[in-house]
């Protein structure tokens, strides 16, 4: 007899009670680039068959009054945004969740990251699921130097959730690659943001594994739920909008699942959804199961 599957409300109670592996929970997390344009590419749609138990959304680029629309509620879910204050139609995060969250956090205690819409965190008993969005440096040396201080900020607040006993799954749009098997054009893009030496120190500092850029691994850390299922693949979750960058394949990974030790272990199952597109981002799924 094929085994009942929980009730999202029992899956989560049960994650979020002990560190051994839960009941079968999968999450999803995705760079809408703008909520309002991926609902009109069919993303509600594709998100209604996935049968997802919480999903985190970067880039809302909206004001939730503007998300009156029946669409930003989906049918079966506990719907969260933080909206940028800073200005209207920029950055934004979301969640969805199946069931209830007992808690629902808006701020970092950073004002400026806060106040540009970049963390919401749901929690459920003793399981956080946060949706972040870590800072681009693209537009300039400005922008770079907020993001620089922005990874200083959050890395004693990393620290601080790893070493507190809470199952943490961190997901999100990090703007930072690992290593050459997470950019197409690794030698190239040295000195672009999003792969320059010290945003990838900063980021694989954080991470637990083999699977860096080759500098030494934290013996305690965080785990990549992709490099936990797929150690040796070579698969990207964004992609340029020039130069027929997705067709050619010639993308990064910087959509991440970030997962305490004990829940990281669990990942049995990840996916990047190429397609359809709703987004120069896709889609990115992970099946934490016992």
């Amino acid at each position: 007899m094929k085994p009942r599957r929980p009730r999202n409300d029992e899956v989560l109670v049960r994650s979020a009670s002990r560190l051994q592996c839960p009941e079968p929970v999968k999450i999803i997390s995705f760079n809408a680039n703008g909520i309002r344009s991926a609902a009109r590419k069919g993303f509600f749609e594709w998100l209604d068959k996935q049968n997802a138990d919480v999903t985190c959304i970067q880039e809302t680029k909206a004001q939730e009054d503007q998300l009156t629309d029946a669409v930003f509620r989906p049918d079966g879910h506990h719907c969260f945004y933080r909206d940028a204050v800073t200005k209207k139609g920029y950055s934004g995060v979301a969640i969805y969740a199946k069931r209830e969250p007992d808690a629902v956090l808006t701020e970092i205690g950073w004002k400026p990251f806060d106040d540009e819409g970049r963390y919401l965190e749901a929690r459920f008993g003793k399981l956080s699921v946060v949706s972040l969005y870590v800072p681009s440096g693209t537009s300039g040396e400005a922008r770079q130097q907020f993001k620089f201080l922005a990874m200083k900020k959050l890395r004693v607040i990393f620290d601080e959730w790893l070493a507190s006993g809470r199952d943490y799954v961190l997901c999100g749009d990090w703007n930072i690659v690992r290593s050459e098997r997470d950019i197409k054009n690794w030698k190239s893009n040295q000195k672009n943001s999003g792969c320059l030496p010290e945003e990838r120190a900063w980021l694989n500092a954080l991470v637990a594994d083999t699977h860096g850029d080759g500098a030494p691994a934290p013996k305690q850390g965080w785990l990549d739920s992709f490099r936990v299922v797929k150690p040796d693949a070579e698969e990207y979750t964004w992609w340029s909008n020039r130069g027929g960058a997705r067709a050619n394949n010639v993308g990064w990974r910087i959509d991440y699942q970030l997962v305490t030790p004990g829940l990281g272990k669990c990942a049995r199952n990840c996916a990047i959804a190429r397609e359809p597109r709703f987004s120069d981002h896709a889609p990115y799924a992970v099946d934490y199961a016992g």
